[in-house]
């Protein structure tokens, strides 16, 4: 059966009800295709709903889908100021929620339906037979139970903010990591949630992105309430200009604020700083907490905070075939693209289907999950993707393969301003790392824009 023929018979399910799941709603809706969008949660945005607090560092303009847009307008829906910077609960509030009830998606949208797995009908891993004429079948675990789905395609959009890296350097959990998970949480500090959990608390922020910068301000906020906290920082890394960016030269100017601040409270000593730290073992002592690498231990800490990253969920895909770089995660063609080890301050490019596509035809996950473990990333980029997807799958190859994004420089490659002697890392994540949105990707021979510094 081909895919046009499979199209007619059964929807497409896209897997997740954030910003990318939600535009490709919005683009399927457009284009008249059949569609179900399949949230695990009770609400959508969820994972948006974990930083709330946390501004971003694009601007309303570069978060918004044209598709989704256009449609929120026929309905009344007031735009929000393009220049402002919103926090991610004005994201869910002033454009997700209202995206998600509109007619055109809100009759296909399930909330509460946590994809468990999927293949192909009748058909395994390891069967090739007629394997791309055959529906998926989308095992949900729904209100009412476990139900099987047929699907003509899926998209992938749930995202890794679920699957945080562990503390460990080795990129799996430290010794004593799992044994200590009382004391240790994964995300960004909220100074008003989680005052009772920091405020006179000895708390250490692992990690060299955006993440820990957001989780430093918020603790920041929370010491001059509460002095007697005591803010520790440890990277393995060592060198404060490329972690901090590029400050007021940063093209994402919040971005770049914040980079500024968290250089001043180094120089004030708010922040105590321990860099080359290479996390081997958590173990408990009469003091409290003590952090060790292979080269030294920690002053005692009673609280630490993992902003390390993330990385995609594959579980619920192992039936399907896949082609994923070895280092990133992400499908092979787009690998090079957004490899950190390759680009720091280089060239990305908008990418679409071709990129995007596996063995598995009809598959595609798209993004911040399509770029595997590689961190950066720009909402727009992922509306990018799911447009062209939906115009592959639609049958128009000449829109599906047409560039209709065109990105502003990003970030740039030195700072203009000066630390004091202390070491600090990059390219641990950078500031997709945290949820607010940050660079952009690339592919194939399509116009270049500047990627942001995490060299």
């Amino acid at each position: 059966m081909k895919t046009q023929d499979l199209i007619s018979l059964y929807p497409v399910v896209v897997l997740g009800a954030g910003p990318v799941g939600l535009a490709a709603a919005a683009q399927l809706a457009q284009r008249g295709l059949s569609f179900l969008v399949l949230e695990a949660a009770d609400q959508v945005a969820a994972n948006i709903r974990h930083w709330g607090h946390v501004k971003m560092f694009s601007p309303w303009r570069f978060n918004l889908d044209p598709v989704s847009k256009a449609f929120l307008s026929q309905q009344g829906w007031a735009m929000p100021n393009e220049e402002q910077f919103p926090l991610g609960a004005e994201l869910v509030q002033n454009y997700l929620e209202p995206l998600a009830a509109l007619p055109q998606i809100a009759p296909y949208l399930r909330l509460s339906h946590k994809v468990m797995s999927i293949s192909r009908s009748d058909t395994d891993l390891l069967k090739n037979r007629h394997r791309a004429e055959q529906p998926f079948v989308v095992v949900v675990q729904t209100p009412c139970g476990v139900q099987e789905l047929m699907a003509s395609a899926v998209i992938d959009c749930t995202g890794t903010y679920q699957s945080p890296n562990p503390a460990g350097s080795h990129g799996l959990a430290a010794m004593g990591e799992l044994e200590h998970q009382a004391q240790i949480s994964y995300g960004i500090v909220n100074q008003q949630k989680d005052q009772a959990r920091y405020a006179n608390q000895r708390v250490l922020v692992l990690g060299a992105g955006h993440s820990a910068f957001n989780s430093l301000q918020e603790l920041v906020a929370l010491k001059r309430q509460y002095p007697d906290t005591q803010i520790h920082w440890a990277i393995r890394g060592a060198n404060p200009d490329k972690i901090l960016g590029g400050g007021a030269n940063d093209q994402l100017k919040e971005r770049g604020a914040l980079g500024l601040l968290v250089g001043q409270w180094l120089q004030q000593g708010l922040i105590s700083l321990h860099s080359e730290f290479r996390l081997r073992r958590i173990a408990d002592s009469a003091e409290g907490l003590l952090l060790s690498s292979a080269q030294q231990t920690l002053p005692a800490i009673d609280q630490l905070v993992v902003n390390t990253g993330f990385r995609p969920d594959l579980s619920i895909l192992s039936e399907l075939r896949l082609a994923l770089d070895p280092a990133t995660q992400s499908p092979v063609a787009l690998a090079p693209m957004i490899d950190p080890n390759e680009h720091s301050c280089g060239t990305v490019r908008p990418h679409g289907y071709l990129e995007l596509s596996h063995p598995e035809t009809n598959f595609y996950s798209a993004g911040i999950k399509s770029y595997g473990r590689a961190p950066t990333f720009l909402l727009l980029t992922g509306y990018e993707q799911v447009r062209s997807i939906v115009a592959a799958l639609a049958g128009d190859m000449e829109a599906a393969q047409r560039v209709e994004l065109k990105l502003p420089e990003t970030g740039v490659c030195s700072t203009g301003f000066v630390v004091p002697a202390v070491a600090s890392s990059c390219c641990a994540t950078t500031a997709e790392t945290a949820p607010a949105t940050c660079a952009d990707s690339s592919c194939g021979t399509k116009p270049k824009v500047k990627a942001a510094c995490c060299g």
